[in-house]
C-alpha cells in the first residue's frame, strides 16, 4: 500500500462541500477523502489533489482525512483535520412592490448572524446597491421601471465568515404607457387603442369600460383594438403594461365617445300635397341628424338639421326610400331601417278618348308612374260605365248615343290607393242611328229617301252604294234626293248622322235597283223576203228583251233572252217602226225605240223569156211597183250579162250571149241606197236558160 499523505490545508466555500489539499504520494493512483460528522460518514474518491467531497450538511463540524490508494490497497487516515462548512445561502423571495422597487424576503438561516444583500441592473448599468442587514427582508427603492436586476444575497455567521451566496433576476414592474390615443372606427364600432411603448413591458392591456360593462384587449405591441362597441355610449380607456413582475399603473382614462345610435320611431307623413315630412326621435349623443331620400329614379337629396324633423319635396308615383343617421365627433350612426314611401300615382296625362262607334269610345293615355292599374269611368245617359286595366287604353262600350258624358281615368297602385283628384274630360257621343222609311221613285233617275230624325242638330248622308259607284245626298230634315242614278244598276241605299260629337251607325240598308239600260247599237239584217234578223247589244241590267217590228199592215214581235232575233212574216217593201222593250230580273221594264225599218222591194212575177236570135234573149216581167226599177241578170260558165230596162218598162233585151251554154236568169227590183244600188236579186226566184 501506499504512504499515508499530509493534508496541507482544508477548507470550505460551499455549504455543502469541503475542498482538501495535500502533497502527493509517490505510486499512488487514487485518493479517499472522508468527511465524518459524528456518526455520519461521507466518502470522495479523487485522482489526485486538490479534491471535493460533497453532500455535506451546511454550518456543521466534519473530520476530514485522506487516504492513498494503489494495486496494493489503500494507506491509513491521514492525520484529520476539522474543518466547518459554511452557512447556507438565504432562499430569496423577491417581488417588484412597484415600477422603481423590488421587495426582497428570505427565511433564517442557521447559525446566520447577518445578511448580506446586493443589487444590480443585469446589462450593468448604474451602480450597485448592497444592504447587510439582521432582518430576512428589506426593500431596494428608487430602481429603475421596467429593467431586468440581478440580486445576491448571502448569510454570515459570527465570525464574519460568508455562506452560499443566492443569485435571482428580478424585473420591476414597467412604467404605465405614455401617450394613449384612440383612434375610433364608426362603421366597425371598434377603437384601436394605441400608447408608447414603455421600458421593460412585455404585453399591455387596454381597458375599456363604461358603468359595470368592462371590455379589455391584450397585445404584446403598442396599440390593439377593442372588441366592437355599443353606439350612444361613452367609455373611458386606461393601458396597463406588464411584465413577469407584474402590471404597471393604468394610465389615466381617456373618454371616448362612440357614434349614435341609429334614429328610431321614424314617421314619414305627406303633411300637404307634393311634401313629405320626416320625423324621428331623438338618440342620446346625436349632436345633428342627416335624413337621406333617394327616389326610384337614383335622385337622391338629403337634409341637415339639428332637429328631429325634415321636410321634402315630393312628386307623384314615385317611390322614396327614406334612411336617417345620427352624427356626433365619432362619425355617422348606423344604418338603421331604411323605409319606403310611395306616394299617390299621378294622373293620366296625354288624355284622349275618341269615339270607334256611337256607343263605343276608346280612351288611351300615356302611361303614368306609380300606377299599377287603371280605371276609366263614364257618366252619364242612365248609368256609369266602368272598365279597370293595367293596359293605358281602355273601350267603353254599350254607350247610349247623341248622349253627354263625362270621362274620367284615375290611376291606382297597391302602395298608396287611388288618385281621385284627376280632371275629367266631357263629350258627346255620336248621333244614333236614322231608321229609312220610305224610297220612291221621282223618276227614271231620281230617287226620294225618306227617314225617321232621331237627332237634335245632325246632318243626315244618304249613300246609294253599288257596282256602278257612290251616290250622295245630304240633308238636315227627314227627307233628300239621289238625282242621276244610272240605268241598270243594283244600289243599297243607307243613311248615317254625323255631328260635332261624330257619326252614327249606318242605318240598315235598303235594296234599291234601277230599270235596265237600252242596248246602243241594233242592227236589222233581211235574211229572206218575209225574214228579218235584229241584233243588239246588251243592255245593262237586262234579263230578257221584247222586239217589236210595226206596220199598218201588222206587226211582228219576238221575246228572248239573247241578243238577237228572228222575225217573220215580213212584207216587202214596206216602212216598218222598230222598238225594243229591255225587262231585268225583276220585272222592271225600259222602252227603247229605234230609227224605223223599210223590206226589201218585192220581186217581179210572171218572167218569161224570148230567144231573139242565135244569140241574143228577152226577159218579161210583171212589175210589182211601176216606180221601181228592175234588172235581168244572166248568170253561165262562160260569162255573166244583164240588163236594166228604163223605168216604167217590164222587159229587156241581153245580147252577144255565147251559144252552147246554160244560163240562170234572175230578175230582181233595184232600189237606190245612197251612192249605191242595192240588188236583192238573191229573193227572186230564177229562171233556166239553155
Amino acid at each position: 500500500a501506499p504512504d499515508i499523505p499530509v493534508i496541507d490545508q482544508a477548507y470550505s466555500k460551499l455549504s455543502n462541500s469541503i475542498t482538501v489539499e495535500w502533497r502527493a504520494v509517490p505510486g499512488a493512483t487514487n485518493y479517499m477523502l472522508t468527511a465524518q460528522d459524528g456518526d455520519s460518514l461521507v466518502e470522495t474518491v479523487v485522482k489526485n489533489s486538490p479534491g471535493t467531497v460533497t453532500g455535506l450538511k451546511p454550518a456543521t463540524l466534519y473530520r476530514i482525512t485522506v487516504r492513498s490508494i494503489n494495486s496494493g490497497g489503500k494507506s491509513q487516515p491521514s492525520p484529520f483535520r476539522k474543518v466547518k462548512t459554511v452557512l447556507a445561502a438565504p432562499i430569496l423571495s423577491v417581488r417588484s412592490l412597484s415600477c422603481d422597487s423590488i421587495a426582497v424576503s428570505w427565511k433564517a438561516v442557521h447559525m446566520a448572524a447577518g445578511f448580506s444583500v446586493s443589487l444590480m441592473r443585469s446589462d450593468g448599468l448604474g451602480r450597485m446597491l448592497k444592504q447587510n442587514t439582521t432582518n430576512t427582508s428589506l426593500i431596494f427603492t428608487n430602481l429603475d421601471p421596467g429593467a431586468l436586476y440581478t440580486i445576491k444575497a448571502y448569510a454570515w455567521n459570527a465570525n464574519g465568515m460568508p455562506g452560499d451566496d443566492f443569485t435571482y433576476n428580478q424585473r420591476t414592474s414597467p412604467n404605465a404607457p405614455v401617450d394613449v390615443k384612440v383612434a375610433f372606427d364608426s362603421g366597425a364600432l371598434r377603437a384601436v387603442v394605441s400608447w408608447m411603448p414603455t421600458e421593460g413591458a412585455a404585453a399591455y392591456s387596454a381597458t375599456v369600460s363604461s358603468g359595470l360593462l368592462k371590455l379589455r384587449c391584450n397585445t404584446s405591441s403598442a396599440s390593439c383594438m377593442v372588441p366592437p362597441l355599443q353606439c350612444g355610449s361613452e367609455y373611458h380607456v386606461s393601458v396597463t403594461a406588464y411584465n413577469d413582475a407584474g402590471p404597471s399603473e393604468p394610465t389615466d382614462a381617456v373618454s371616448l365617445k362612440t357614434i349614435p345610435c341609429a334614429p328610431v320611431n321614424i314617421s314619414i307623413e305627406e303633411d300637404e300635397p307634393g311634401r313629405l315630412l320626416v320625423s324621428w326621435s331623438s338618440v342620446t349623443l346625436g349632436h345633428y341628424y342627416v335624413v337621406f331620400v333617394k327616389s326610384d329614379d337614383g335622385l337622391e337629396v338629403h337634409c341637415n338639421t339639428s332637429y328631429t324633423h325634415c321636410h321634402f319635396q315630393s312628386d307623384c308615383g314615385f317611390t322614396y326610400f327614406i334612411s336617417v343617421f345620427a352624427y356626433n365627433k365619432a362619425g355617422q350612426s348606423p344604418l338603421g331601417d331604411v323605409f319606403n314611401y310611395t306616394t299617390a300615382p299621378c294622373c293620366p296625362s296625354d288624355f284622349r278618348a275618341v269615339f270607334m262607334s256611337s256607343d263605343t269610345v276608346r280612351v288611351t293615355w300615356a302611361p303614368v308612374r306609380g300606377a299599377d292599374l287603371y280605371e276609366t269611368r263614364a257618366a252619364g245617359g242612365s248609368g256609369v260605365v266602368l272598365c279597370r286595366d293595367t293596359a293605358t287604353a281602355c273601350t267603353l262600350s254599350a254607350l247610349q248615343c247623341s248622349t253627354p258624358y263625362n270621362i274620367s281615368v284615375y290611376s291606382f297602385s297597391e302602395a298608396r290607393g287611388s288618385n281621385t283628384s284627376c280632371a275629367p274630360q266631357y263629350l258627346t257621343t255620336a248621333p244614333c242611328s236614322p231608321e229609312i222609311k220610305n224610297i220612291s221613285k221621282e223618276g227614271l233617275s231620281v230617287i226620294s229617301v225618306q227617314w225617321q230624325p232621331n237627332n237634335e242638330e245632325a246632318t243626315y248622308v244618304v249613300t246609294a252604294r253599288g257596282e256602278a259607284g257612290l251616290w250622295h245626298c245630304t240633308s238636315t230634315r227627314n227627307s233628300c234626293t239621289l238625282m242621276d242614278l244610272p240605268c241598270g244598276s243594283a244600289f243599297s241605299v243607307s243613311a248615317v248622322a254625323r255631328s260635332p260629337a261624330g257619326q252614327s251607325f249606318p242605318s240598315y240598308s235598303i235594296p234599291l235597283e234601277t230599270a235596265p239600260c237600252c242596248p246602243n247599237d241594233l242592227t236589222l239584217t233581211q235574211v229572206t223576203q218575209s225574214v228579218t234578223n235584229i241584233s243588239w247589244s246588251v243592255g245593262r241590267g237586262a234579263r230578257t228583251y221584247v222586239t217589236t217590228l210595226g206596220s199598218a199592215k201588222g206587226q211582228a214581235k219576238c221575246h228572248t233572252l239573247q241578243t238577237s232575233c228572228l222575225l217573220g212574216c215580213i212584207t216587202c217593201g214596206t216602212n216598218y217602226t222598230v222598238s225594243l222593250r229591255a225587262i231585268s230580273a225583276t220585272g222592271l221594264t225600259s222602252s227603247c225605240t229605234y230609227q224605223g225599218y223599210s223590206s226589201s222591194a218585192c220581186c217581179p212575177s210572171g218572167v218569161k223569156l224570148y230567144r231573139l236570135s242565135n244569140n241574143g234573149i228577152r226577159v218579161f216581167w210583171r212589175a210589182s211597183d211601176e216606180t221601181i226599177n228592175y234588172k235581168a241578170d244572166l248568170h253561165g260558165s262562160k260569162g255573166n250579162f244583164s240588163c236594166t230596162p228604163s223605168l216604167g218598162l217590164s222587159h229587156c233585151d241581153i245580147t252577144k250571149i255565147p251559144c252552147g251554154d246554160v244560163y240562170t236568169v234572175v230578175v230582181a227590183p233595184v232600189t237606190d241606197k245612197g251612192p249605191k244600188l242595192t240588188l236583192f236579186s238573191s229573193f227572186c226566184p230564177k229562171k233556166i236558160y239553155s
